[in-house]
């Protein structure tokens, strides 16, 4: 069972480790203090990668659903512990180093550091080399494992001759060539649009990595506001939106110019909800004589795409808009992007679910003898898919008030223990207190809550129900 399972971790380990590369080789370009930092790690990460790979190499023609579920937990663990060795080899305790791992991995974009440009170009190229390959490796997880194990109605998104058993590593290879062409596709847009509105070489490759793998990470710590810049802002606004769909969608819509599959109806409900907070958010910041309207368009525009897509750049502190923005901005989080791009939340597509669940009940409440399918667009849901968005929409509650509960016993008060499982399980970043809000960071809080919090962080980009499954006695009969 577990041969192939330590394979590809070696595999991921592996990777992560040639990747450390690159921020040593912008250390010896720019100060040539903190290489051997990444030189040394890179070396053992190569080691115990190639070891695990090397030990348990074979071909993988078929995979067990126990071994997808152990692979899925196991990779993005090791590849979180693995990528903390450079935060401590650089000083920080492991607490705050495997928070700010498992924030970058998971793109979380919640940071420790309260001094951000104090750090060198090395950690600050790392903190976005992991905010960009969790974005692409979450989204290659999201639509070649997720629809295999049945999470939260990702189940629907399987098409003909699919089957992760019998098809596992060319499915793999298939979906991760053409993603990757995508991703790259945009970053370098991303990096070309910035570059010319002004930034410099290096910030724009570092918000380019963050913004498409809708990470947050900045190399300011007034993040996307540091530059005050209504360009960049524009730029990393439509980005941050462009990472929040579905990255196959560019594929299949520039193979097949059809607009009218199950994707494109989820998107085009990202598109109107996004439309509406944005819209319902400006008027309210001109009503309340916070900004013009000029520029109340420009702030609303970038912080709600910002928290909607789970991305967590700030252009201002939007928690001094009111007490009714800050709770619009806890809906705001919640609402998510697509299925099937780096955004994190629970996602439009079972919002859509939901709401169509709802709408049926509705109707058979007063006729109780009409035949009505359930449907996302012009999709119909079976009963199975519904089912499981029902349950993970449980279990996504349950974990957010249990976790929350668990860190208030710790001593921390309710807005920032709430404020902080709510921003790490949907993956949005900054929370909605002052010490840990956008314009604050997660350094004042204990190093327990920290591994509590970067769990959480973990459990919200694996869906919650695959780590949950490894807990159940049933799984390891």
């Amino acid at each position: 069972m577990w041969q192939p399972v330590l394979m590809i971790c070696g595999y991921f380990i592996t990777v992560l480790g040639i990747a450390m590369l690159f921020p040593a080789a912008v250390d010896i370009y720019y100060s040539r203090l903190n290489w051997s930092v990444f030189i040394g790690t890179s070396i053992i990460a190569v080691f115990v990668g190639l070891s695990l790979f090397l030990a348990n190499r074979g071909r993988i023609k078929d995979i067990s659903i126990q071994q997808a579920y152990l692979l899925t937990v196991l990779s993005w663990v090791s590849v979180t512990v693995m990528a903390a060795v450079p935060f401590v080899f650089y000083g920080v305790s492991w607490p705050d180093a495997l928070f700010e791992a498992a924030s970058g991995v998971s793109t979380t974009g919640a940071t420790i550091f309260a001094d951000v440009e104090s750090l060198p170009r090395s950690v600050l190229l790392w903190r976005a080399l992991l905010n960009g390959m969790g974005g692409v490796g979450i989204v290659i997880f999201a639509i070649a494992m997720l629809p295999f194990l049945g999470i939260g109605g990702m189940q629907i998104f399987q098409r003909e001759n699919s089957d992760v058993n019998e098809k596992f590593m060319p499915k793999i290879s298939y979906i991760a060539k053409r993603i990757i062409l995508v991703y790259f596709i945009l970053l370098a847009a991303c990096l070309a649009c910035l570059k010319l509105a002004g930034m410099g070489w290096f910030d724009a490759l570092c918000h380019s990595l963050t913004t498409i793998s809708t990470g947050g990470f900045s190399t300011k710590n007034s993040s996307i506001g540091y530059f005050n810049s209504a360009s960049m802002e524009w730029i990393i606004t439509l980005f941050m939106f462009l990472g929040a769909l579905p990255l196959t969608w560019y594929h299949s819509l520039w193979m097949t110019r059809n607009m009218h599959s199950l994707r494109s109806a989820q998107v085009i409900a990202f598109v109107k909800v996004l439309g509406f907070y944005i819209l319902f958010m400006t008027v309210w910041l001109i009503w309340r004589g916070i900004y013009a309207p000029a520029e109340a368009l420009r702030q609303a525009a970038f912080n709600v795409t910002s928290v909607v897509t789970s991305t967590g750049f700030s252009s201002a502190d939007w928690l001094s808009w009111g007490a009714f923005a800050t709770m619009a901005f806890v809906i705001f989080a919640q609402t998510g992007g697509c299925t099937g791009s780096t955004a994190g939340g629970v996602k439009i597509f079972r919002w859509q679910v939901i709401f169509a669940q709802l709408k049926r009940s509705f109707v058979t409440t007063t006729e109780p003898n009409r035949m009505m399918p359930l449907k996302v667009g012009r999709t119909v849901i079976g009963s199975a898919v519904a089912n499981s968005v029902f349950v993970f929409f449980v279990v996504y509650v349950f974990s957010l008030v249990f976790i929350a509960a668990v860190i208030a016993l710790t001593g921390v008060d309710f807005m920032t223990s709430f404020g902080a499982t709510l921003a790490c399980l949907s993956n949005s970043g900054p929370g909605i207190s002052d010490n840990i809000g956008p314009v604050g960071n997660f350094e004042s809080l204990s190093d327990l809550v920290k591994l509590i919090l970067a769990f959480t962080m973990l459990l919200g980009r694996l869906e919650i129900l695959t780590v949950v499954a490894l807990f159940s006695r049933s799984f390891w009969r």
